[in-house]
């Protein structure tokens, strides 16, 4: 149903958003009808003065998203000052106010509450994680796994975080080119959270199965072929190995997201080759892994 019912997204010739004119008409003419409202309830002896929430509940893109609440809290304040009530203070959802436009998953750019909303979703998904785990062992069992993480304590200073970025560079470059839609990588955002041991030794404790064993940071090149000699040429370019090893990972997710073509991925993978290329040359590739061994109470 949903890939049926909805409208044209971008900002082409026949998108919604280049012609939503009629329904911003059609907004503005209840206007009347919101104000009346606002100064009934108001006005309303029910009313307790505290809080007060309002929700859009259309579906409305481009130019019109924001425009029906604009419309609401505009004669919210204008009945309130006509009452003599004191001044409205306004409080946006979270997430809303922090969106994470310039960035594909945590990037240096990335506000505080993306970074918080990042760390909340490890944190659930992670205990979910350790908590089936703890019911495939018997006591005594012992798991040991290795995942992605960072040695600070910022999520934003890791260096792994630069491969997504410099894909982010790659992808925004081809959408003001018109290649890939803007509206969709604005809205592309990759579950993908490296944390630190602290945390990792956190979530462990806080779920409370398991007893740790080891825990040890360790780190690896980018470049899978960074030690071996005597390579073909076309794997002595460590920019072209690591596109090739994100391009595995990626390609299904940025196919899904943009309804790429065969020939649209190869130029983004292309271009990410050459970015990573000159990017590597000048600056350390590192992951960093967490290894962790654990032992079931």
């Amino acid at each position: 149903m949903a890939h049926v019912l909805h409208m044209n997204g971008g900002t082409e010739d026949t998108s919604y958003a280049a012609n939503s004119l009629l329904q911003r008409k059609v907004i503005s003419m209840t206007r009347p009808i919101i104000e009346e409202a606002a100064m009934g309830l108001f006005s309303s002896s029910s009313f307790s003065g505290r809080n007060l929430a309002i929700a859009d509940l259309g579906c409305a893109s481009g130019p019109n998203t924001l425009f029906t609440v604009s419309e609401l809290i505009k004669a919210l304040d204008k009945a309130s000052r006509k009452l003599g009530h004191v001044s409205l203070e306004f409080q946006v959802p979270p997430g809303l106010e922090e969106m994470n436009k310039g960035n594909i998953s945590i990037g240096s750019s990335s506000p505080p509450g993306v970074l918080k909303a990042y760390y909340t979703q490890f944190q659930t998904d992670f205990s979910f994680f350790l908590s089936c785990r703890a019911q495939e062992l018997v006591r005594g069992g012992q798991i040991i796994f290795t995942l992605l993480g960072r040695k600070s304590q910022g999520p934003s200073t890791t260096p792994s975080i630069h491969l997504l970025e410099l894909l982010f560079v790659v992808l925004n470059q081809m959408a003001s080119e018109g290649l890939i839609d803007q509206e969709k990588l604005d809205s592309f955002d990759l579950p993908f959270y490296m944390p630190s041991p602290m945390e990792v030794e956190t979530e462990i404790q806080k779920q409370g199965s398991f007893t740790i064993k080891r825990l040890e940071v360790w780190e690896s090149n980018w470049n899978p072929h960074d030690m071996e000699v005597n390579l073909p040429e076309t794997l002595q370019d460590g920019g072209h190995n690591v596109a090739r090893c994100i391009r595995a990972v990626m390609e299904p997710q940025l196919v899904s997201q943009f309804a790429l073509q065969r020939k649209i991925v190869d130029e983004v993978f292309m271009r990410y080759r050459v970015i990573l290329s000159n990017w590597m040359c000048e600056k350390e590739a590192l992951y960093v892994n967490i290894t962790v061994s654990l032992t079931k109470h």
